[in-house]
């Protein structure tokens, strides 16, 4: 089966209706275990040092990973720097097929995108709906897990945060991820409660460093709501597959972020809010809005370059925490 890489989250019910295997590529990138060593490769390459970080781990994970010869881009709704990176994959020779999210949800105008994939892949509309019914019942077990985590207490951050992000893709196998999914639960079944007495809600695209979420546990907080992370298992009772990605708050205006947000911060009595701005992001303007429109202590956190936390955000973070402790 073909694989087929993203850039970030498209409907993918299109990719597996066409019999092809969605490969996030951020997920790729941040997992590799060598992301310093990718970030590098890309500079080599004539990436600049001030471009985001994971458009470089995308392209090296790309030159790194021939098989993936299709890249899904999504040109609005998400990175500016997308164009240059289909740019600069088009010239080693992979196949590049954009795809738009419209700025003001027009539903005809997404109807339109969505369709315009279903050619490129050769499925109808009957073939996406059983796909997306499928996969709905894969999303409704992650569910669960953030269920789990905000009422029941019994995950840590960084697995909601690792479940929920895995259905931009499913891991390649919606089957086998819900096996795995439904292992994880019953285990929890089992799970002791967590003991951090300070709730924290985490807003932004996922961090590009690896320890945040247990530096976090070190000191005393949890995450009990993974924004963006959530968003990706689609968290909307809809059948319609041009509504669920209209709902998708990501690639559309911070200000029906903000009333998700709003509505998740009060629904899990969370204390404080860790905003995670990228370096070099367009979304670190977002921020001044976020602080006027968040009536809840807002800790900012910029991250560069992976996999760890710097000394100056650490302390920031201890001392955010002992404030709302």
């Amino acid at each position: 089966m073909q694989r087929v890489g993203i850039t970030t989250t498209i409907p993918v019910e299109v990719v597996i209706a066409g019999g092809c295997i969605p490969v996030d590529l951020n997920n790729i990138f941040i997992t590799s275990g060598c992301t310093q060593d990718m970030v590098e490769e890309a500079e080599l390459a004539g990436y600049p040092r001030n471009i985001c970080a994971w458009i470089k781990g995308i392209y090296s994970t790309v030159i790194r990973n021939r098989e993936i010869d299709t890249l899904i881009a999504v040109t609005q709704g998400d990175c500016s720097n997308t164009h240059a990176l289909m740019e600069t994959l088009s010239l080693e020779g992979v196949k590049i097929i954009p795809f738009a999210y419209p700025f003001d949800r027009d539903r005809d105008m997404l109807r339109l995108q969505i369709e315009k994939l279903m050619t490129v892949f050769g499925v109808d509309w009957q073939e996406v709906g059983r796909t997306k019914e499928n996969l709905d019942r894969v999303r409704q077990l992650v569910w669960q897990i953030d269920e789990h985590t905000w009422q029941g207490n019994r995950v840590r951050g960084f697995e909601n945060h690792l479940w929920q992000v895995s259905c931009s893709d499913f891991n390649g196998d919606p089957g086998v991820f819900a096996g795995e999914v439904k292992q994880y639960l019953n285990h929890l079944e089992r799970a002791p409660e967590i003991e951090a007495p300070v709730r924290l809600a985490y807003i932004g695209v996922p961090p590009i460093m690896t320890d945040l979420y247990d530096y976090l546990e070190s000191r005393g907080a949890r995450v009990v709501f993974n924004e963006i992370q959530r968003q990706f298992t689609m968290p909307f009772d809809t059948r319609d597959i041009v509504e669920q990605y209209a709902c998708y708050t990501y690639p559309y205006d911070i200000f029906s972020r903000l009333e998700d947000i709003t509505r998740e911060i009060e629904k899990r009595n969370i204390h404080g809010v860790i905003h995670y701005a990228q370096s070099f992001c367009y979304r670190q303007i977002q921020d001044l809005i976020i602080r006027r429109k968040l009536d809840i202590p807002v800790l900012t956190v910029e991250g560069d370059r992976p996999p760890h936390l710097d000394a100056r955000t650490k302390m920031r973070i201890d001392a955010f925490v002992e404030m709302l402790r």
